[in-house]
């Protein structure tokens, strides 16, 4: 799980840096890839003390849905 988590902190970190970087429209996506990244991330950290596997796949799901909801509206 720890990998997992690294890996989401990564991810935001370089899609943070790279929006940053770009223009308006690919701003905003990598925008919405990090805030997914770190929620992600966090749902991992509050997992940490449960089930260790089950809680990355909960954590990945609940930040894919949440994406999907916010891109709906």
């Amino acid at each position: 799980m720890n990998k997992e988590l690294r890996e989401f902190r990564r991810l935001e970190r370089v899609c943070l840096e790279q929006a940053a970087l770009s223009m308006d429209l690919t701003r905003s996506g990598l925008l919405k890839v990090a805030e997914d990244c770190r929620v992600a991330a966090e749902a991992i950290e509050a997992q940490l003390s449960r089930r260790p596997f089950a809680g990355a796949v909960q954590a990945l799901v609940l930040a894919l849905s949440a994406t999907r909801l916010s891109n709906r509206h």
